[in-house]
């Protein structure tokens, strides 16, 4: 396989040390050409030389991994994310639909990684812009999610979501104008990222959007009509919060 050039950029020097031993010891077709702790030191380097990957973590002692990307808008590196175990960004990175290796990260997710890159699967534009998004605001609720169909990424505004609904492994979006998107995750993955955002699984199958939700129809067991006239069954599990949350309207 063809041998690749890397760049590690990581601002806690044992964490740049590790990752450097890491690959040079399991990964022999890296070949490692510079460091650097600092956006600063980072540029210098890109000025230089663009590496085949670039190993970016994204929060620097002065700036964010994302300048690096902004002083270089035409880097051809493809990226390969480090983080630390922080909740916001892990968020983000859902949200974004961007792999990541995770500090600390095993072996297997290291080359994973790698072999992504070497085939260049690498995030566009639209994708990073989502994880900038939610990176440099923690405190606001992502107004965008990024999904994968089995073609290419898409990149919606959360509020146009209706509602949800699972198909085995497979979860379809709904929208306000009426278009669908069929997804390749399970439709638990987007219900632990939507629920901050407003979202309730009212059933194992449904997930919705509670801001569409029109009325709650008791008979028949119980269902929920929304804005699309969509009937949304709601299991006997879920009929007091759903309730709960109606009233709170």
């Amino acid at each position: 396989m063809k041998e690749l050039t890397a760049i590690l950029v990581d601002d806690i020097p044992v964490a740049l040390e590790m990752l450097e031993n890491d690959i040079t010891n399991n990964h022999p077709d890296i070949k490692i050409i510079g460091k650097a702790k600092s956006v600063v030191e980072a540029a210098k380097l890109l000025r230089k030389q663009q590496p085949d990957v670039l190993f970016l973590d994204i929060m620097l002692g002065d700036g964010t991994g994302f300048d690096i990307l902004e002083i270089f808008p035409d880097l051809k590196s493809k990226i390969i994310f480090v983080t630390a175990s922080d909740a916001f960004a892990i968020k983000a990175f859902k949200f974004a639909a961007i792999d990541y290796i995770l500090k600390p990260y095993s072996d297997e997710d290291l080359a994973t990684s790698i072999e992504k890159a070497q085939n260049q699967i690498q995030p566009d534009k639209q994708q990073l812009n989502v994880l900038q998004e939610a990176v440099t605001s923690p405190n606001n609720k992502p107004t965008k999610i990024s999904l994968h169909t089995s073609q290419k990424i898409i990149v919606v505004n959360i509020e146009n979501i209706i509602h949800c609904k699972s198909d085995n492994n497979y979860t379809t979006f709904f929208f306000k104008d009426t278009s669908k998107i069929l997804v390749s995750k399970t439709l638990k993955h987007y219900a632990d990222m939507l629920k901050e955002v407003g979202f309730l699984r009212v059933h194992q199958s449904h997930l919705v959007n509670t801001k569409y939700i029109k009325e709650f129809i008791k008979s028949d067991g119980g269902y929920l009509m929304l804005t699309d006239n969509s009937n949304i069954p709601v299991s006997v599990r879920k009929r007091n919060e759903v309730l709960a949350i109606l009233s709170s309207f």
